[in-house]
């Protein structure tokens, strides 16, 4: 197998007439009707002018449209740039400059914002759906590599520490990555997997849809999260919720308010992801799902995966699991400041190519066939990962080290904490302060105070936070994932006001 489609291909030949992809319009696919919107795609695509090689940038939100043009990307030897039609205009044309697509397509019919960044541009009716497209540009392709190795996707970073770069993902990667996640999961045919997780995101990529579509599942997309749509539909027929701590957290919140202590029908499986799992709140967690809460670790450019652990219900592992089979870990205690714990380092199938047209950052990053992930951790005596935080985000308080995780889940540990992020701030000698904005479940839920003696019940004297800012939501990425580097800037009016 050397193409992302065709993991498609023997799931259609198999289940041909079991439910492939529902969305949020109201669209359901089987997997026949799938491939057969898949090569009419393929088609009008040829006569738009996309050649083997060229980049297909789509703006998007999930919908059916999007894995149709992947698949169809696929079997032309293109390559597809899925984008999330959320980002600002600055930040598109910052990567359409960069990426240089052939063709732009606008998933218009489902994103609003889509709808603006098409501006102008003629609308078509291309993958089963009224799309705006731009182009052909005048661009040279990228050469076809041979077997696996030819780039199937681009996906630009969050942006969480910097400047976003362009993640080439081969065709390797991701059939990998969707074969893993499918075999760890255990997942069947008869599976249905809450699609909420953005198809421009790694995690919602593969551990979503190509683990989907490797089984014959049913994969049920949704554009956007919403911890009452998402609860609905867990007490209906989803069996499968791949999600980020964060969505975890408001599900439980929703649930809470709705009366609900825990699902009518518990799930088969749940993921969480590389966040340090406090033990009390995972147990709360299993409770409320009935079943084990796996975690796990990854990012873009391990096509997601690197370990995951295979727990029993009430195992208090707050690990984020062994290698997945064929990936290696190791660790660089030179970078770190303690014994056992350095920087977290990987090798295996699940390494990207590298970031397209950045041979420099490339270089940084990728090294003796290790990829340097720029995460700390330490490995324990079972052989599992511990992440406690990235290697720029350590804060040094006092002389000692401070992981961010660790104070994060801490206060998390509070009922009225609905998420937190944890900065350091350099402050005159070389030290840092410690500032934890907290996201509560409703507004004047508890006071600074209250978490402040929350804290110091958990947390040694100097890894507990200089301040502690009660915030409404904390600026996310489409996967909710906290973009911290934003974190001063968008509450600076709370930074300013002692109170806050």
């Amino acid at each position: 197998m050397t193409r992302i489609h065709q993991l498609f291909d023997a799931a259609r030949a198999a289940h041909p007439d079991r439910p492939a992809l529902t969305d949020g319009s109201g669209r359901s696919l089987t997997y026949a009707a799938l491939d057969d919107l898949v090569r009419r795609a393929q088609g009008d695509l040829a006569a738009m002018g996309l050649r083997p090689g060229d980049r297909l940038l789509v703006v998007a939100e999930n919908a059916a449209p999007v894995p149709v043009l992947l698949l169809a990307a696929s079997r032309m030897d293109a390559v597809l740039v899925p984008v999330n039609a959320r980002m600002t205009a600055p930040e598109l044309a910052k990567i359409t400059a960069h990426t240089e697509p052939r063709l732009t397509i606008f998933l218009s019919d489902v994103s609003d914002p889509a709808r603006l960044h098409a501006g102008d541009a003629p609308t078509i009716t291309l993958a089963g759906a009224a799309l705006q497209v731009a182009g052909p540009f005048d661009v040279a392709p990228e050469q076809v590599a041979p077997q696996d190795a030819m780039t199937a996707v681009i996906l630009y970073t969050t942006g969480t520490t910097g400047t976003p770069k362009g993640v080439m993902l081969t065709h390797g990667n991701l059939i990998f990555g969707g074969e893993s996640s499918a075999r760890l999961r255990g997942m069947q045919a008869d599976d249905v997997i809450w699609g909420v997780l953005p198809l421009t995101h790694v995690f919602g990529l593969t551990s979503m849809l190509a683990a989907g579509l490797a089984t014959g599942a049913h994969i049920r997309l949704e554009p956007r999260f919403s911890a009452a749509q998402t609860l609905a539909a867990l007490q209906s027929d989803v069996t499968v919720l791949p999600a980020v701590p964060q969505m975890h957290a408001a599900i439980m919140a929703e649930a809470r308010g709705q009366g609900l202590d825990r699902l009518a029908r518990p799930l088969r499986y749940v993921s969480s992801g590389a966040a340090p799992l406090d033990p009390d709140w995972k147990r709360r967690a299993e409770a409320f799902y009935g079943i084990a809460l796996q975690n796990g670790y990854g990012m873009t450019e391990t096509t997601a995966g690197v370990t995951v652990t295979n727990n029993a219900i009430g195992d208090p592992d707050p690990s984020a699991g062994h290698p997945l089979p064929g990936v290696d870990i190791a660790l660089d205690e030179t970078v770190g400041r303690e014994p056992g714990t350095g920087e977290v380092l990987t090798r295996g199938p699940h390494i990207m190519r590298g970031y397209f047209r950045n041979d420099a950052a490339t270089a940084q990053v990728l090294r003796d066939g290790w990829m340097r992930t720029g995460d700390l951790g330490r490995i324990d005596a079972q052989g599992r990962l511990h992440i406690v935080g990235r290697c720029k985000e350590l804060i040094i308080r006092g002389g000692f080290n401070v992981y961010p995780p660790e104070v994060e889940a801490a206060l998390n540990d509070h009922p009225a904490v609905l998420q937190t992020a944890v900065i350091g701030c350099p402050r005159a000698g070389g030290d840092e302060d410690i500032l934890a904005f907290c996201q509560l479940v409703a507004p004047d839920a508890v006071t600074a105070q209250a978490l402040a003696q929350h804290a110091a019940e958990r947390l040694s004297a100097y890894k507990r936070p200089t301040r502690i800012i009660l915030t409404g939501p904390l600026p996310a990425a489409a996967t909710g994932k906290v973009l911290k580097h934003r974190l001063t800037q968008h509450f600076a009016d709370l930074l300013k006001d002692p109170a806050g």
